[in-house]
């Protein structure tokens, strides 16, 4: 049984987040601060997007944008694919798969509740493949 989002966001921090209006420099900062690849991007409360570095790297860089002028709200991603708790490791990795995304927002009952990344997906997925080599060696030790 592969772990859900729910599993994969216990223990972490506070969610990141920027304004529209912030800049992408701001931005940048804040996902250094970190350590993370991307923010959410929320206007009044309501999720409307979402700016990560592959988005800094095709709309800022290679358009000569400057990052200390240019508002993240012009250049960040609003058409989103959201999860809920319920999702598996398995379904997320699948979906960032089909659609060429590294991060997915969670987001349950109109409320944000945070961000999952391929990394985490793929380390819940790693960490479970673990669990069942050592179940299974322990089984075959002891025949």
């Amino acid at each position: 049984m592969s772990a859900t989002v729910r599993q994969m966001l216990v223990g972490r921090g506070p969610l990141i987040s920027v304004g529209p209006a912030t800049t992408v420099f701001e931005a940048l900062q804040r996902m250094a601060e970190r350590n993370v690849g991307a923010v959410l991007v929320m206007n009044d409360g309501r999720l409307v997007g979402i700016f990560t570095e592959r988005d800094y790297a095709r709309k800022v860089v290679l358009r000569g944008l400057n990052s200390k002028h240019t508002p993240v709200g012009d250049l960040m991603t609003g058409k989103l694919i959201t999860v809920d708790q319920a999702w598996t490791a398995d379904q997320c990795m699948a979906v960032m798969t089909e659609h060429h995304i590294r991060h997915l927002p969670v987001v349950e009952g109109g409320q944000v509740l945070g961000v999952v990344s391929i990394g985490d997906a793929v380390k819940a997925v790693v960490d479970e493949q673990h669990f069942v080599i050592g179940q299974l060696t322990n089984y075959i030790s002891q025949t």
